[in-house]
């Protein structure tokens, strides 16, 4: 069973940036899409950016609230998914997750970011 790894959360100021990444345990990573989601407290879990696998060319996805801020990326060889988020802003404060773009693995930790003054 894959097992999915978060890590980089933690406190940045308005305005700072973060580098999310996912380790998969499995290389069998390569052949899905990938998404990075979150979960605000008394907020339901929400897909924030998708990455599409290399052999369709990559391609990513946003929510509105993070477009233009977020970047998602992956590096196959290392079986990680990343999330450089810029510009941070209050709501962006939650609980990281990655997971498949439909979710269907089991789901990590997750990894703590706060963004406060």
């Amino acid at each position: 069973q894959v097992q999915l790894v978060e890590s980089g959360g933690g406190l940045v100021q308005p305005g700072g940036s973060l580098r999310l990444s996912c380790v998969a345990s499995e290389n069998i990573f390569v052949i899905y899409a990938m998404g990075w989601y979150r979960q605000a407290p008394g907020k339901q879990r929400e897909l924030v950016a998708s990455i599409s696998t290399i052999r369709t060319g990559g391609s990513t996805t946003y929510a509105d609230s993070v477009k233009g801020r977020f970047t998602i990326s992956r590096d196959n060889a290392k079986n990680t998914v990343y999330l450089q988020m810029d510009i941070m802003k209050p709501e962006d404060t939650a609980v990281y997750y990655c997971n498949t773009a439909s979710g269907s693995w089991p789901w990590g930790q997750g990894t703590q970011v706060t963004v406060s003054s």
